[in-house]
């Protein structure tokens, strides 16, 4: 367990560099700006990653909110339960009830967006006009529907990073905490793990797949809500709040 506490006190560290966790949100758009010029460009070569098929796609990335909220909740279920009041608690499982509420609307707007503004085609050329009225149905009759297909990939991938970013903060003040301890530091690994494969796939979003405009938004997206979240309603008195740690490096900037 020794090699174990090394490992998190050296992902803790990283995570406490000021400079990491501010250009962490920047991360994502340089990212989606450079794998677009690049995929419009035609400057990466496929790969394993470039089909929708390969095995983290399928079974990570297309279920990437589970995913995420498998491995959060247990997290900060024991690590306010190890030093932190019911109160504290609730709060943080508040603002997950919150993040959730997030994905589901944008995930449901872009969805309406690409059923209202596409067509269903048959080939690539031959559109069959006003049988088929949303993608759904024109994939069942094993047809093509084109539409404004915002990247939902760019947005939970970013959105789910940034949201991890935030609540493993309370770790910090955990260290010291034997109750849970191993559990707690399994769980910070594989968190810190599912992050490094989001932001890889995010990459991989970036150089393969979508136009440009529909990648940005959906990276805009997941920005804006952690933004609006983290770095202005959860500093207001009347909602979820940030985690422990956070909220008393808020409090020190402010005195």
């Amino acid at each position: 367990m020794a090699v174990m506490d090394v490992i998190v006190e050296r992902l803790m560290s990283v995570w406490r560099i000021p400079a990491v966790r501010q250009s962490f949100p920047w991360l994502f758009l340089f990212m989606s700006l450079l794998g677009s010029i690049l995929k419009e460009l035609d400057l990466v070569p496929q790969s394993y990653f470039s089909s929708s098929k390969n095995f983290v796609n399928l079974y990570f990335v297309k279920v990437s909110w589970g995913w995420t909220l498998l491995l959060l909740t247990p997290f900060l279920l024991f690590s306010n339960s190890a030093n932190q009041s019911r109160f504290a608690l609730f709060k943080r499982l508040l603002a997950l009830a919150v993040a959730t509420a997030v994905w589901y609307i944008c995930t449901g707007t872009f969805l309406y967006i690409e059923d209202v503004t596409g067509s269903c085609f048959e080939s690539k050329t031959a559109s069959i006009a006003n049988e088929f009225t949303s993608k759904a149905a024109c994939r069942r009759a094993g047809f093509h529907w084109q539409g404004h297909d915002i990247s939902g990939h760019s947005f939970i991938l970013s959105y789910s990073s940034l949201l991890i970013m935030e609540e493993i903060s309370a770790m910090t003040v955990l260290k010291k905490v034997r109750l849970h301890r191993t559990l707690l530091n399994l769980l910070y690994l594989a968190l810190n793990l599912i992050v490094a494969m989001w932001v890889w796939m995010f990459a991989c979003t970036s150089v393969y797949f979508h136009n440009p405009q529909d990648k940005l938004l959906g990276t805009a997206c997941g920005l804006l809500g952690w933004y609006l979240t983290y770095r202005y309603w959860y500093q207001k008195p009347f909602s979820p709040g940030l985690p422990p740690q956070r909220q008393k490096k808020e409090q020190k900037q402010r005195a």
